[in-house]
C-alpha cells in the first residue's frame, strides 16, 4: 500500500516512523520545512503538496489539530478529495467535530472514497512507540481493509460504529481526562493546605481506589510543578473539551460539571498556558486557592 501522511508533528512523525517500519511507502506533507526534512531522514518521501501524488495513493492519513484544517485539506479550494482514486481510503487520526466528520464521510462516499474517523489516545509517546489506542468510525464492510494500516501504529484498535462514532468516543474520553485533571488539582491543593505533602497524597491515591491513568500520566507534573513537560498540550485539551460541549448541547444532555471544566481550561488558555501540559490547568486552581500544590 502507498500512504500519504498530512501533518507530521508530534503525533504524525511517530506514525510515519511506524508506517515505514511496516514497509509501507510513505509520502508526507507538512507546512514546516524542518518537519519535512525529518520525514526524509526517516525514509519517507516529502512532497510540496500531497495533490501531486494523490492519484496513486491507496491511503491518506490526516493528523491535523483543527476541524477547519481537515475540511480545507479535503474539500477546500485545492482539496484533494477529488484527486484520490476511487476505492482509496482517508484515515483521519485527528480529534475533530462530529458533525463535520459525518459531512466529510458523506462527501467522500459520493466520489467513491472511504472515510474513517480514527482518533487516537496515548499521545506522542504512544505514536512513537506504535502503541496508540485507536477508535474507529466508518463503513464496517471496509474496516478489514484498513486494519493492517492501523495495526502498524496502534495496539488497541476498536471499531465503534458508523462515521463520527470514533470522534464521539474520543471526545467523551478526553472530557473525562480533563474533568479528573481538575478534580485532582483541587484535591491535592486541599490536602496541601490542610498540611499534608502532595507526594504523600498521590502515593496513597496510586495504591487506593482513586488510582487512575490521569494520576499516573499527569500527576507528576502537578506535584513537581513541571508543566513544561508536555504529555498533551493544554490548548489541544481545551479544544477537545469545547468540542465535547458542542456535542453535549446537540445531544441535549446535561453538562453541569463539564461546563465548569471548560471554563477553567479556557481561563488557563487566556492566561497563556496553551503551550504547556494539560496539567497546567492546576495553576488556575492554585491561583483561585491562593496556594501552590508544590512546596
Amino acid at each position: 500500500m502507498k500512504l500519504g501522511m498530512i501533518g507530521c508533528g508530534a503525533m504524525g512523525a511517530g506514525m510515519v516512523k511506524n508506517f515505514l517500519k511496516s514497509d509501507y511507502e510513505v509520502w508526507t506533507y507538512d507546512p514546516d520545512p524542518m518537519k519535512q526534512q525529518q520525514m526524509k531522514e526517516l525514509g519517507a518521501i516529502p512532497v510540496p503538496v500531497i495533490n501531486i501524488v494523490a492519484p496513486m495513493l491507496d491511503v491518506i492519513v490526516l493528523s491535523l489539530p483543527l476541524s477547519n484544517l481537515i475540511e480545507d485539506t479535503l474539500v477546500g479550494e485545492n482539496g484533494l478529495l477529488h484527486d484520490l482514486k476511487k476505492g482509496a481510503f482517508i484515515l483521519d487520526m485527528s480529534t475533530t467535530d462530529v458533525d463535520s466528520t459525518k459531512k466529510l464521510a458523506q462527501q467522500a462516499k459520493d466520489v467513491g472514497v472511504h472515510y474513517f474517523d480514527c482518533p487516537v489516545s496515548n499521545g506522542p509517546l504512544g505514536a512513537d512507540a506504535g502503541t496508540l489506542t485507536i477508535m474507529v468510525g466508518g463503513e464496517e464492510e471496509h474496516y478489514s481493509a484498513i486494519l493492517p494500516v492501523l495495526q502498524a501504529i496502534g495496539n488497541e484498535i476498536r471499531y465503534i460504529g458508523s462515521a463520527g462514532s470514533g470522534q464521539v468516543v474520543k471526545l467523551c474520553n478526553n472530557m473525562m481526562v480533563a474533568g479528573i485533571m481538575v478534580l485532582l488539582s483541587e484535591t491535592l491543593l486541599t490536602g496541601v493546605k490542610a498540611g499534608v505533602d502532595a507526594k504523600k497524597i498521590v502515593e496513597v491515591m496510586s495504591i487506593g481506589s482513586a488510582q487512575n491513568k490521569v494520576l499516573s500520566v499527569f500527576g507528576p507534573n502537578l506535584v513537581q510543578d513541571t508543566h513544561h513537560n508536555v504529555n498533551f498540550l493544554l490548548s489541544h485539551m481545551a479544544k477537545d473539551v469545547g468540542l465535547y460541549q458542542k456535542l453535549s448541547k446537540s445531544s441535549e444532555t446535561p453538562a453541569f460539571l463539564s461546563s465548569i471544566v471548560e471554563q477553567l481550561f479556557e481561563i488557563a488558555k487566556l492566561q497563556g498556558k496553551g503551550s504547556l501540559d494539560t496539567s497546567a490547568v492546576g495553576q488556575v486552581v492554585e491561583l483561585l486557592g491562593n496556594h501552590k500544590i508544590t512546596n
